[in-house]
């Protein structure tokens, strides 16, 4: 599984350079991930609208029902 972001590579040679994960778990990340150009950090995906436009139309029909 190769790297999303600059933070996690640091995050990662953190983990290496305290023992909790080993020389090939990094390796092997660092293989994958190649020479992309990684953003510093990845936030996280909006959530979609239409989801929550659905529960509304849901909610206003109970409502008209009762």
């Amino acid at each position: 599984m190769p790297f999303k972001s600059k933070a996690q590579r640091r995050k990662f040679a953190e983990l290496l350079v305290t023992g909790k994960i080993t020389p090939e778990t990094y390796e092997e990340w660092n293989r994958e991930t190649g020479r992309k150009i990684l953003p510093e950090r990845v936030k996280k995906k909006a959530k979609k609208k239409r989801a929550r436009k659905k529960a509304a139309k849901k909610k206003r029909a109970r409502k008209k029902q009762a």
